[in-house]
């Protein structure tokens, strides 16, 4: 018989702390991890933009599926490991990638629903917007009217990345970033 006082439960044990932690910490940890890989240490034509690409299609599912682990200091933490792993202006990714989490969590209650075709959409939209965004800043920083090919390339790369990351990291969060799932 349970003399607990109703309405009380018990405390959970380490492990399951620990576990509710890393659960927490999943979508930072596996963003993070993208990341690198996508700028890691095979050099290839396009590289930057594939860093980019994961970088913002990862900030835009988790902001959509797990607003709470991908706090905005998490993704500010994110971006500057964009910037670093790129040669863009400094802090460009970082603002970019903060305001992608911003959309991303303002429309995340009509998106988050949706099915993949709608949510891809509006993710092309906002690829576009953060390429258009970084094309006017590097041009405004250097003086000139850059090409606009290498931002509308990142654009389309992300656009087009987007379903098999989204594929991806959802098997990801059903298996693993669920804390309610044990």
């Amino acid at each position: 018989m349970d003399r607990r006082e109703p309405g009380i439960r018990p405390r959970p044990t380490l492990g399951r702390r620990l576990d509710i932690a890393a659960r927490f910490a999943f979508p930072g940890a596996l963003t993070a991890l993208l990341q690198v890989l996508a700028g890691g240490p095979f050099h290839f034509g396009g590289q930057a933009e594939l860093e980019v690409a994961v970088a913002l299609g990862s900030v835009f599912f988790w902001s959509l599926h797990r607003p709470l682990s991908l706090p905005p200091l998490l993704v500010f933490g994110l971006g500057l490991l964009a910037d670093m792993l790129t040669e863009g202006p400094f802090g460009l990714l970082l603002f970019t990638l903060l305001l992608v989490q911003a959309l991303a969590f303002h429309w995340r209650e009509r998106l988050a629903r949706q099915e993949l075709m709608l949510v891809w959409l509006a993710f092309a939209a906002v690829a576009l917007g953060a390429a258009a965004l970084q094309w006017a800043v590097t041009s405004v920083l250097s003086l000139r009217l850059l090409s606009f090919g290498p931002a509308a390339f990142e654009a389309a790369l992300a656009a087009g990345l987007y379903p098999l990351l989204a594929v991806v990291l959802g098997a990801a969060h059903h298996r693993f970033a669920e804390p309610s799932r044990a």
